[in-house]
């Protein structure tokens, strides 16, 4: 039997663990997990009853072996959820599945509501054509977004930065008002400094001509199973208890299936031998040292760490590694009795608060980059649905910094006092709990060594028993859809004999494999 090592209990390590076992009875598994938690930058956090969300994870994608692994460990929900029941609302349901009011084991169906808070305006986002978006930015501005459009489809822009990106897509005027401020509050970095990839995979196929098109094919009838661009979609899943749940019954599945699961072993080291081969990998746990031996290493632990703790790694590749660079976060949950902000649309929620589950803010006077409404991703993430709100402050740092420096005293302060200077609430006093939590190397950034990230990855593919998935185990910004398929690609190969990581790392670099249906 070969000793399988997976690095790292995200979304990715914790489905390449779960299908080496599935599949073959040939492999002992034992997934390494730093922390406490399942899932990542995927776990959910329960303070007191109330559950966090850390970043905001819709449940979509357009791969069927996806979703039906999502639907295998949470089935869809067959009965309205609880605000549905009371709101009268309509939602998607699946004949004979479970009921979220009576089962945990749940998948929910949202209504996906993200808006972009700008001058005190509520803007669809994506930005859509309704006469409010016309409203809001008046006429004047209107007319220069429209010239601005037109300017970028005439004259367009080598692509060497995120900054051309953005403006071959929405024009120079939308650019500035949208996209510019905020992704340099998200990166720490101008778009102009930025490469392009990243707005190629997250922005995906979206542009004025995608929205157009939607516009027009809303009209049409036979169009609601229409294939629509990823940040165009309307409805989305959603685990009854957040994506941690999704994560921790994926653990509980392992380990029946007769794997391990070490929590709060970091692993720090991994030795090679002269045939560029692993032979084991150490980690620390409790203070003490472990080195064990293995046949397989799979790993969804940062590139530059994994790097840092290997020997003989040729000083190129080595530098390449060290200056990667990575984005961290900050979010600070607030108990409230309400939002000032008014719920203007058709939507109805519980208590009338706006339907949001994410807001994005681009208010320039402001470093909070966007806030979500836990109410709203479920009602059964809230201790008292009924009488409070539960947001999450998202601030986006560098380990480090002054930000990620203050104590969470100091941090809560700044941040109440940001939404009191927004008009979210009236005074801090209004704050009725608060909980902050900090995660590293939440976003593996595109700047800096990224440009020579290709010399990098020929040598991790050199490492034959060595398998990197994930989003910071390729230091790419993948979805968790994308992150799972490198893992059921590296399992195939595993499994097949075959060696074929080209496959793994190509998933989600082109454009048509995520944005239709094979």
């Amino acid at each position: 039997m070969k000793k399988v090592y997976v690095i790292g209990a995200g979304p990715a390590g914790l489905t390449a663990a779960y299908e080496l076992l599935r599949q073959s009875k040939e492999y002992e598994v034992v997934v390494l997990e730093e922390s406490n938690a399942m899932g990542g930058i995927s776990k959910t956090v329960n303070y007191k009853g109330n559950r966090m969300d850390m970043g905001g994870h819709r449940f979509f994608s357009k791969v069927p072996e996806v979703n039906e692994w999502w639907n295998h460990m949470l089935p869809l929900q067959g009965s309205p959820t609880y605000d549905d029941k009371i709101l009268h609302r309509e939602m998607t349901l699946t004949p004979g599945g479970p009921d979220p009011d009576k089962e945990d084991r749940v998948m929910l169906r949202r209504n996906r509501v993200s808006r972009i808070y700008f001058k005190n305006k509520f803007f669809d986002y994506p930005i859509s054509l309704k006469p409010q978006t016309f409203a809001n930015m008046g006429f004047l501005t209107t007319l220069e977004v429209g010239f601005s459009y037109l300017a970028s489809l005439i004259h367009k822009r080598r692509e060497n930065s995120l900054e051309d990106f953005y403006i071959n897509r929405f024009g120079r005027k939308l650019y500035s008002m949208f996209f510019e401020h905020y992704t340099e509050n998200l990166w720490g970095r101008h778009p102009s400094e930025i490469a392009p990839d990243w707005g190629a995979q997250r922005v995906k196929g979206l542009s004025i001509v995608a929205i157009l098109k939607d516009v027009f094919a809303k009209m049409l009838p036979g169009q609601r199973n229409r294939q629509v661009e990823t940040s165009l979609i309307e409805e989305f899943s959603y685990p009854k208890l957040g994506p941690g749940q999704l994560w921790d019954v994926t653990a509980e599945e392992i380990q029946k299936l007769g794997g391990s699961i070490l929590r709060n072993c970091k692993v720090t080291r991994l030795r090679k031998n002269d045939r560029n081969h692993i032979t084991s990998l150490t980690y620390v746990h409790g203070g003490e040292e472990v080195t064990v031996e293995g046949d397989i290493f799979i790993s969804s632990m940062p590139v530059k760490d994994l790097i840092a703790g290997m020997n003989d790694v040729p000083r190129r590749e080595a530098e390449i590694a060290a200056g990667l660079p990575y984005r961290d976060y900050m979010t600070v949950g607030l108990l409230l009795p309400k939002l000032n902000l008014k719920n203007k649309t058709r939507m109805k929620t519980i208590g009338n608060i706006v339907p949001d589950c994410w807001v994005y803010v681009h208010d320039r006077n402001v470093q909070l980059g966007r806030f979500q409404i836990y109410n709203n991703w479920s009602p059964y993430m809230i201790k008292d649905l009924e009488h409070t709100v539960w947001i999450g402050l998202e601030y986006f740092v560098f380990e480090g910094d002054k930000y990620w420096s203050m104590s969470d005293e100091e941090f809560t302060r700044f941040a109440v006092d940001e939404i009191v200077s927004m008009g979210l609430i009236d005074s801090p006093e209004d704050v009725m709990d608060s909980h902050v939590e900090r995660v590293k190397k939440a976003y593996p950034a595109y700047f800096d060594t990224y440009q020579d990230m290709d010399i990098l990855t020929a040598y991790l593919k050199s490492i034959d028993n060595l398998h990197c998935v994930g989003r910071n185990g390729q230091h790419r910004y993948n979805n968790i859809d994308h992150s799972m398929v490198t893992s059921f690609v590296t399992v195939h190969n595993i499994i097949n004999g075959i060696d074929d990581k080209d496959a793994v790392w190509n998933v989600n670099t082109e454009k048509e494999y995520h944005e239709k249906k094979a």
